[in-house]
């Protein structure tokens, strides 16, 4: 395999990552956001993966890329608040659909990948410099 391979596809898993993060942490920031620019509370976004395409081969090159942002269509949670400045007449608010818990599972797994991709970096970097070892 060519080490410039090796080394396009682990940066895209970076990138890929990386917005994936940028995403969840808009998530978490905005878990108890209940006005939108839409006017309703925030709705949690999610990416979506896809291979990235080579003109060069005609076929998947490996590389990761985020295809899109996507909104979770799952329903808003509903809390009895009369109170609260966003209550309806009956006094519920709608909260964002963002699960913490679920976030944070999120990130970690996010994190995780992140480092495999940086080690796989590192590795392909290590084996380069060993191969011009040799060469002398």
């Amino acid at each position: 395999m060519d080490i410039e391979k090796i080394f396009n596809i682990s940066a895209s898993g970076l990138e890929a990552q990386r917005v994936r993060m940028n995403i969840i942490s808009g998530n978490l920031a905005n878990a108890q956001s209940t006005r939108s620019a839409d006017g309703g509370p925030y709705r949690r976004k999610d990416v979506v993966f896809s291979e990235a395409l080579s003109e060069f081969t005609g076929g998947g090159s490996g590389e990761v890329r985020v295809s899109e942002v996507i909104e979770d269509q799952r329903p808003f949670q509903v809390i009895y608040d009369p109170q609260h400045p966003d209550a309806n007449k009956d006094g519920y608010v709608q909260l964002p659909n963002v699960n913490l818990l679920e976030e944070m599972v999120n990130m970690m797994s996010a994190s995780r990948s992140y480092e495999a991709n940086v080690t796989a970096i590192n590795s392909a970097k290590g084996m380069a410099q060993s191969a011009l070892e040799i060469a002398r």
